[in-house]
């Protein structure tokens, strides 16, 4: 099991971390942006990030005094490869339910 993919999901399961999160893809952003986009402290928004951060789904640079966070795509990377794992199971769970909904026979295309 990927302990990070697990990291990644648990981070983003937070609705305030995911609004972060979804706020950076289309560039980097101070704490402060990030607070006022999501209604918080900047205080609440640092926390969010370091969370974020240790999951690896967001990447900081300084820029002078300011922090600037943006995407990083290793967090995202472990997300998918965990939940790849399951990818099979799920697809033939899918094919049985299709089976099982047209009596063992393939569903047959509508004509109009």
């Amino acid at each position: 099991m990927d302990a990070n993919g697990v990291r990644a999901i648990t981070a983003l399961s937070d609705p305030t971390r995911r609004a972060i999160f979804e706020s950076l893809p289309s560039g980097a952003r101070s704490v402060a942006e990030l607070a006022a986009a999501t209604g918080i402290t900047s205080s609440a928004a640092s926390q969010h990030l370091k969370v974020l951060r240790e999951a690896h789904l967001v990447a900081m640079r300084r820029d002078g005094n300011r922090h600037l966070y943006s995407l990083d795509p290793r967090g995202l990377s472990d997300a998918r490869d965990y939940l790849e794992q399951f990818w099979p199971s799920a697809l033939a769970a899918h094919a049985a339910a299709l089976r099982d909904a047209t009596g063992g026979f393939p569903a047959q295309p509508t004509r109009r």
